[in-house]
């Protein structure tokens, strides 16, 4: 999947060179920092695949998102989900790295729009995975990831998961 439309307002389109990212603005110093200076070297270096939302009209970025493999232990989902998997030690997964919202435009459904494309993105790959992992930042990401229903490993309770069935059960790829 190259480009995705969000109407004709914006598209989410894998993060390049052309991309204007100096003017982008969330609010949090640390994801300004990330998507300025280091989301293209990650790209580049095969660390993590960085998408962007732009807006149609004038082409600047309105919103980011990560994506990379990774695993968590066995031992710290739930009882109920842990006995059905095989006895590796970890499972594996698809980790949200980052995702980051423009402040003008905070509140409106973009970071929802952006975590359903991460999360079509990621049925459509080939590799293998059974959790969709996330690190919330505080407690404010915390808690609209769990009203979302990720639920939170036994380690850390910002330290998020979705299991594939239920995102498969989204019908995002529809």
């Amino acid at each position: 999947m190259k480009t995705v439309s969000l109407g004709n307002n914006y598209t989410i389109e894998p993060l390049s060179a052309t991309h204007d990212r100096k003017s982008f603005a969330c609010g949090d110093p640390a994801l300004d920092r990330y998507l300025h200076q280091q989301a293209s070297q990650d790209t580049r270096r095969n660390f993590a695949a960085v998408f962007v939302t732009v807006e149609s009209s004038s082409g600047r970025l309105h919103g980011f998102y990560s994506l990379s493999m990774a695993s968590a232990n066995l031992d710290l989902l739930p009882e109920d989900i842990a006995r059905k998997m095989p006895r590796y030690p970890t499972v594996p997964g698809i980790r949200l790295g980052r995702l980051a919202v423009h402040l003008e435009i905070q509140g409106k459904g973009l970071g929802t729009h952006l975590l359903l494309d991460a999360m079509a993105r990621s049925l459509k790959n080939e590799i293998a995975w059974t959790a969709f992992i996330v690190n919330a930042k505080n407690n404010k990401a915390q808690a609209w990831y769990k009203r979302l229903g990720f639920q939170s490993f036994k380690d850390n309770k910002n330290h998020l998961y979705l299991m594939r069935q239920t995102i498969e059960a989204l019908n995002l790829n529809q």
